[in-house]
C-alpha cells in the first residue's frame, strides 16, 4: 500500500514538474518574439549602366568640413543619406555621389538652396526638379531628396544621375509639393543666384540672412526666402502659420531695426497677413515702397489631415435626418392627393346617385354699386321642387 502510494506521489511531482517547464518554455517563447522590419531600399543603385559602384574603402573622404552642415541638415529634416563612388568600367573616370533624403521637399528644396554655390549655371528642369552645374559638380532635387555629383561631367555623367534619381524614393501628396514661398519674389532686377530659402535658423544665417536668425520664430515653422536685386539691397520675406504669429515677430523685428539703426541701410517692412516684407540695404526710399507695396500674396487654405471620425459621424446624421424629412415630405404630399381625389370622387358619386348633376355651377353674391333699384328674383328652383 505505502510502494503505491510513493509512485502515485512520484508520478504527480513528475507532472507537476513537466507543466512548469512547459509554462516556462511558453513564456520566453513569448518574449523572444521578434518582429521582421524590411529595410527601406538603398538610396543609391549597385550599378547605373555601365557604372559600377566600388568598394566603401574606395569612397573618399571630404576635401572640406562643414562645421554647420550637421544642423543646417537636422533644421532640413534629414532623414538619411548615402554616399557612393561610380566608376566607368574598369578604368574610365569616377564620380563621386552624395544623395540625402529629406521628410518633404520643403526640407529637401531648403538644403538645396544651402548645397547650391555662387556661379553655379542654372539648367532648369534638367535632372530632377531643380538642376545646377557648377565646374564639374551637378546639384539637383528630385522630390524630398538631393544629389549631388562630383568628380567629372558630360554626357554620360549625366545619363548615370538620370539612373540615380529614377530609384530616388517617390513623395506625393503635400509632402511632394515645392514650397511657393519664392515665387512671391518680383522678378524685375532680380539676382537668380542670389535665392535663398530656408526653414532654420542657422540655414538662415548661413545663407546670407540679415537679421538674427533665433528672433524670426523658426521654431514656431517660419519659412525664410531672402534675394538681392542687380544694384540694389536685400529683400526678406517671412511667412508664419497665423498672422497673430507674424505679428509679433513683426514688433519683435522693428526693434531690432531700431536697435542696429542705419547700419542696416533702408528700411521698408510691411505685414500682409501671415506674411512679413521687409528691405534692406542700399534702396532708395521710393524704390523699396514701390517693391514692398506690389507684392501681392495668394492665399490659399490647404488640409492636408484627416477628417475626425466624428465629423462623418455627424454628417451621417445629417443624411439620414434630411432622407427622412424629404421621405415623409414625399409621402404627405402623395396622400393630400389621394385624399383629395378620393373626396371629390365620393361627392360627385353622391351627387349622381342623388338624381343630381356631379358638378354644378357656384352660386356667387354679387353687390350692385350703381345705385339702381333692381328686383327681388325669386328662387325658381325651389317653387319647382315644391310643386
Amino acid at each position: 500500500m505505502a510502494e503505491g502510494k510513493g509512485r502515485v506521489q512520484g508520478l504527480a511531482r513528475q507532472m507537476m514538474w513537466i507543466c512548469l517547464a512547459g509554462a516556462a518554455l511558453s513564456c520566453w517563447g513569448q518574449g523572444t518574439k521578434t518582429m521582421l522590419v524590411e529595410p527601406p531600399a538603398p538610396l543609391l543603385p549597385q550599378q547605373a549602366g555601365e557604372w559600377v559602384r566600388q568598394d566603401a574603402s574606395a569612397t573618399p573622404a571630404d576635401v572640406e568640413k562643414d562645421g554647420k552642415l550637421d544642423s543646417v541638415l537636422k533644421e532640413d529634416g534629414l532623414r538619411r543619406s548615402e554616399q557612393a563612388v561610380y566608376r566607368l568600367g574598369n578604368a574610365g573616370p569616377s564620380v563621386r555621389v552624395t544623395a540625402r533624403q529629406f521628410v518633404d521637399a520643403t526640407g529637401a528644396h531648403a538644403a538645396y538652396d544651402y548645397f547650391e554655390r555662387a556661379g553655379s549655371a542654372y539648367r532648369g528642369v534638367g535632372v530632377g526638379d531643380e538642376t545646377s552645374l557648377n565646374g564639374n559638380r551637378y546639384l539637383f532635387r528630385s522630390g524630398a531628396s538631393v544629389v549631388e555629383a562630383e568628380g567629372d561631367r558630360g554626357p554620360k555623367v549625366e545619363a548615370l544621375l538620370s539612373r540615380v534619381q529614377v530609384g530616388l524614393p517617390k513623395v506625393s501628396g503635400p509632402k511632394g509639393i515645392a514650397p511657393t514661398l519664392p515665387a512671391l519674389l518680383p522678378s524685375k532686377g532680380l539676382d537668380h543666384e542670389s535665392v535663398k530659402y530656408a526653414v532654420g535658423p542657422v540655414s538662415y544665417e548661413a545663407t546670407g540672412g540679415v537679421l538674427p536668425g533665433s528672433m524670426l520664430g523658426f521654431e514656431k515653422a517660419a519659412e525664410a526666402v531672402t534675394a538681392k536685386y542687380s544694384g540694389k539691397g536685400k529683400l526678406t520675406m517671412l511667412l508664419y502659420p497665423t498672422p497673430e504669429i507674424a505679428g509679433d515677430r513683426l514688433r519683435a523685428i522693428e526693434q531690432e531695426v531700431h536697435r542696429e539703426g542705419k547700419a542696416i541701410g533702408t528700411v521698408v517692412i510691411r505685414r500682409a497677413g501671415n506674411l512679413l516684407i521687409l528691405t534692406t540695404g542700399e534702396w532708395g526710399l521710393a524704390e523699396a515702397k514701390a517693391l514692398v507695396q506690389g507684392i501681392h500674396p495668394r492665399v490659399e487654405v490647404t488640409w492636408n489631415k484627416p477628417v475626425p471620425p466624428e465629423f462623418h459621424t455627424e454628417v451621417r446624421k445629417t443624411y439620414s435626418l434630411l432622407s427622412s424629412i424629404a421621405i415623409f415630405c414625399g409621402f404627405g404630399a402623395l396622400a393630400a392627393v389621394v385624399l383629395g381625389l378620393s373626396l371629390g370622387a365620393g361627392r360627385a358619386a353622391i351627387r349622381v346617385l342623388q338624381g343630381k348633376p356631379a358638378a354644378t355651377e357656384p352660386e356667387f353674391l354679387r353687390i350692385d354699386l350703381s345705385g339702381r333699384a333692381s328686383p327681388i328674383r325669386a328662387d325658381t328652383r325651389g317653387s319647382r321642387s315644391q310643386v
